[in-house]
């Protein structure tokens, strides 16, 4: 009797974890909203002036493991996509000297795992950064979200960090271009997620 008993909890136990594993998977994909993410640099000219520049679409997904409690963000920018105050540096800035975007019209982040907790509280976001066919690893620091949920409802997490251009191979001007180029995104994720 007792072998029993023991054998029909067990298979309660498995229907109730079976049950559990269908109503909330353990991996999720959710794709980044790419009409409402974005991303933006500035660089300075003479060390004092800032010159901005705005990347329209982010395109990308954030892998979500619930077991263990992490994500992973792997997001592309076009360069083709880019918008300056005037055309002139708009040419320049896709040019050989800088992003070289007829090579390389992408750039690509992927981060390692970080904690989901991260996205709001904040934090710090390490993955490697791919700016005209070189790799280079790269650190964001993700600013405390004013949602609850950040993953619900639109709510946009953003991000900063900066990287050295003559690391990726852009060494011109650097007589009236500083060398540290600072970078932000702004990330939202889309409310349905990959099938």
């Amino acid at each position: 009797m007792p072998d029993f008993r023991i054998r029909l909890l067990l298979l309660y136990l498995a229907l109730c974890a079976g049950m559990a594993n269908a109503q909330s998977p353990r991996h999720e994909v959710l794709p980044l909203d790419a009409a409402r993410s974005q991303a933006s640099f500035t660089v300075k000219v003479l060390w004092l002036l800032g010159l901005d520049g705005d990347f329209g679409a982010v395109r990308g997904q954030l892998d979500i493991d619930h077991f263990r409690g992490t994500g992973r963000v792997d997001a592309f920018i076009d360069v083709d996509d880019l918008h300056m105050r005037s055309g002139n540096y708009e040419r320049w800035a896709k040019s050989a000297e800088f992003f070289d975007a007829s090579r390389y019209p992408r750039i690509h982040f992927v981060s390692g795992d970080f904690p989901l907790v991260r996205l709001t509280r904040g934090g710090v976001l390490d993955g490697t950064l791919t700016l005209r066919g070189i790799d280079k690893p790269a650190r964001f620091h993700i600013l405390p979200s004013a949602c609850a949920r950040p993953l619900q409802g639109g709510c946009a997490v953003e991000a900063q960090g900066s990287i050295a251009r003559d690391d990726f191979g852009m060494h011109s001007r650097r007589g009236t271009l500083a060398n540290k180029v600072a970078l932000r995104l702004r990330i939202v994720v889309a409310a349905e997620p990959v099938p």
